[in-house]
């Protein structure tokens, strides 16, 4: 079986095609600066360079047709026929309370997700749009979601409720989501995989750290905690997030500056870009960190000094932990990081050995072989996890 994976921003769509026989990528491609000037498609079959389309794509319908289109072209596609694939499977931002797994898309899910759709306006309403359009171009195709934020609902209330009144929780779903989910699923049955061990008898603390940061708590299986909450913005430092702050810091530049710009200074002026004043990407921050920037060096040490501080209060809420993954584009790749992390938790039964800690990209044990604690670097595959969930819920 063939399945398509899709996700879509508000002026994007990411997507890879499967071949579940082997769980291999046959191929996959960016649509970008979709309804903007410039707009692109980007296809790739694996083996081959790829192949950029430069094109007028106004909306998520054309974009849909375009990577159709390139996936039956008799050079760089991979399909002889739409008949081929499957089924769809959707990246899904939020599913609220509603949903705590994968859905096959079906009427009642649609109006479900445009209900979930004022918690994450920014990203919902994309979904929606490339499952239209999917339905327009493919209309006898199943389709599945995949949501971001079900993997936290085994979250209890003591840790997904705040401490405001409760009919903001009632009436308008205040509370702690999480996000990075389909992530944070994939790398702790992986390092359980890894450490050769059931997950039910593990508790893992999982770093997805990227420019959007999170941690979960997965204790035997199962999230009891995870640092972003209601929206993506608390937690750690984030490349342009603030992470977690006084609620009165907000409220304080709210009346200088007004909610809406607020909102903007929070989002996309803060993190590492708004303390270093350089950069939101870290690879940036290092190096103007080992050149003596004061900035990029309190920025840096900011960052690894909040997820370290999270670390420690995910052994304390799940009263021990077995094993520490870092993934996602810095956890993966930057070295520096993982060290400023980890130095410092031996305490926790941490023992690193960071001769084998020079690398990037690669699945790799770099704690050392007596250390209590296994500290495991561990590539995210979020498209893997919805194409098997695809494959699972379609039929």
């Amino acid at each position: 079986m063939k399945i398509l994976v899709i996700n879509c921003g508000s002026s994007s769509l990411k997507y890879q095609v499967f071949d579940m026989d082997n769980e291999s990528v046959l191929a996959k491609g960016l649509v970008e600066r979709i309804g903007i000037d410039g707009s692109r498609l980007k296809h790739t079959k694996i083996g081959m360079d790829a192949v950029v389309t430069e094109a007028a794509i106004p909306d998520h319908k054309v974009a849909v047709d375009l990577v159709l289109k390139s996936l039956l072209d008799a050079k760089v596609g991979v399909l002889k026929s739409l008949d081929e694939l499957g089924a769809v499977g959707h990246r899904v931002v939020h599913g609220g309370e509603e949903f705590a797994s994968s859905v096959k898309i079906t009427p009642a899910v649609m109006n479900a997700l445009k209900r979930c759709a004022p918690l994450a306006p920014l990203h919902n309403p994309a979904n929606i749009i490339g499952i239209e359009a999917i339905t327009a171009a493919l209309p006898s195709v199943p389709q599945v979601g995949v949501f971001d934020t079900a993997f936290h609902q085994t979250m209890p209330d003591y840790a997904f409720r705040y401490a405001v009144p409760e009919r903001y929780y009632k009436e308008d779903h205040v509370r702690r989501y999480g996000f990075h989910g389909t992530s944070h699923r994939f790398v702790s049955a992986r390092c359980a995989e890894i450490l050769g061990r059931p997950i039910e008898e593990l508790k893992i603390i999982t770093c997805h750290l990227g420019n959007g940061s999170s941690l979960a708590a997965v204790a035997h299986g199962k999230v009891v905690d995870t640092s972003m909450g209601f929206t993506p913005l608390p937690g750690v430092v984030m490349g342009t997030r603030c992470g977690d702050v006084d609620p009165s810091v907000v409220t304080f530049i709210a009346q200088r500056e007004g909610a809406e710009k607020t909102d903007t200074i929070l989002n996309k002026e803060s993190g590492l870009f708004g303390v270093s004043g350089v950069s939101a990407d870290l690879r940036d921050v290092e190096e103007g960190m080992n050149k003596g920037d004061a900035k990029c060096a309190l920025a840096y040490k900011m960052l690894t000094y909040s997820v370290k501080k999270y670390i420690g209060a995910y052994a304390a809420a799940m009263g021990g932990v077995d094993a520490i993954v870092f993934t996602a584009g810095i956890g993966e790749n930057s070295a520096t990081t993982r060290q400023m992390v980890t130095e410092g938790l031996e305490f926790l039964g941490v023992k690193m050995d960071y001769s084998k800690n020079n690398f990037r990209g690669e699945e790799r044990v770099i704690s050392a072989p007596d250390s209590k604690v296994k500290v495991v670097v561990i590539p995210t595959n979020e498209e893997l996890v919805i194409a098997r969930d695809t494959k699972k819920m379609a039929f």
